[in-house]
């Protein structure tokens, strides 16, 4: 893939592959706030717009950004009169939509796509976002009034993860900041918790292991082998290779197991990419300097990727989905909250500087 699509917090930006290099080429919504982008395979791109005071807007194109036209924006149901529901800081959660933080074609259907927001609901489309509805099986789970903040302000619960399984497109599973890992194997009319084995350090110890107060960071399935998940968690790095049964944690990695971005390679489930970083207030490289890490053998041993990173005074955070890789597992490209773009054509073995000097990056995406 020789394209880049770049979501900002001022505008979606193009890089391509020019002369064995990436390049930025161009640039859409330039000036406004781009969460995410997302190219669906079946044709089309949707760029996710948060608008502040005026709330999330999303758009298709169907002609690789030449042209875009806005799409509906899922809306929740009516809150029930009298209904009271708090987050984890006391304050009311309302029923409304204030970020979409997940896309993901829903292959069970032509035209049809899941959406996650904040605050924790699902939404699924039948016709390419020209409307919605809530997977409500989920959203009125009992165990949902249970979710915690942790998502990205105003800090409700957010969905953020979504996994299409290639073996049955109406088996997906999500991820939830602070709810953990849910699977259906309905296209959305049941639910159950996949969070076995996650531990929660925040929490007292007997309480670690409660499977819905699970912070993880992003969830993402190897395509080769899907019963291969992986996971960057609030405080580790975690690892389920029986199909969701249970998840192991990876204790050593690197400068750190925290961060919040993972990339499994497509083809190798044991190969994976991860940004670390140092936890919770400071949430910086590790000694101003950025690396990547990566495990070859299912998490046993890490590797720190550093050719062509800045080594002293870098202070970049990699948001969830600030990186990615391409199908064939070759190229991986990285954004930072510090406008920092890097690419690499070698499995992340070097990296060469896409730009130093977009806005602060939501996400990265191929096309």
């Amino acid at each position: 893939m020789s394209l880049i699509l770049i979501s900002t917090r001022k505008g979606l930006f193009t890089a391509e592959l020019v002369g064995g290099s990436y390049r930025i080429t161009g640039g859409h919504f330039v000036g406004d706030n781009v969460s995410l982008a997302m190219v669906d395979p079946r044709g089309g791109w949707y760029a996710a717009l948060e608008h502040g005071h005026f709330g999330p807007k999303l758009h298709r194109s169907d002609d690789r950004g030449a042209t875009w036209v806005e799409v509906a924006t899922p809306v929740y149901p009516a809150k029930p009169e009298g209904l009271v529901e708090k987050d984890m800081w006391g304050l009311d959660l309302k029923w409304a939509t204030t970020l979409i933080w997940a896309l993901a074609p829903a292959l069970d259907r032509d035209g049809a796509l899941w959406c996650g927001t904040i605050p924790g609901g699902l939404f699924r489309s039948e016709d390419r976002g020209e409307s919605w509805r809530i997977a409500e099986s989920l959203w009125f789970h009992p165990q949902r009034k249970d979710w915690g903040g942790g998502g990205r302000p105003p800090n409700h619960p957010g969905l953020h993860s979504i996994n299409v399984d290639p073996r049955d497109p109406r088996t997906v599973a999500i991820g939830v900041s602070s709810g953990g890992v849910w699977r259906t194997r309905d296209a959305g009319a049941t639910w159950s918790s996949a969070s076995k084995g996650l531990r929660a350090e925040y929490l007292p110890p007997d309480q670690a292991y409660t499977t819905i107060a699970q912070d993880v960071h992003l969830v993402v399935q190897c395509k080769s082998r899907p019963e291969v998940f992986w996971t960057q968690h609030h405080n580790g790095i975690f690892v389920s290779t029986n199909d969701l049964e249970t998840w192991t944690e990876i204790t050593k990695a690197g400068p750190s197991t925290f961060g919040f971005t993972v990339a499994v390679d497509p083809n190798d489930p044991n190969t994976a990419w991860f940004v670390p970083g140092i936890k919770d207030e400071k949430r910086i490289p590790v000694g101003g300097k950025f690396v990547v890490t990566r495990t070859r053998d299912g998490g046993k041993t890490f590797e720190i990727l550093s050719n062509g990173l800045p080594d002293t005074y870098a202070y970049d955070l990699v948001l969830r989905h600030g990186l990615a890789v391409t199908p064939d597992g070759s190229t991986l490209a990285m954004g930072s909250t510090t406008g920092n773009v890097f690419a690499s054509r070698d499995r992340g073995e070097s990296w060469a500087v896409v730009s130093n000097y977009l806005p602060p990056v939501h996400a990265v995406t191929f096309a």
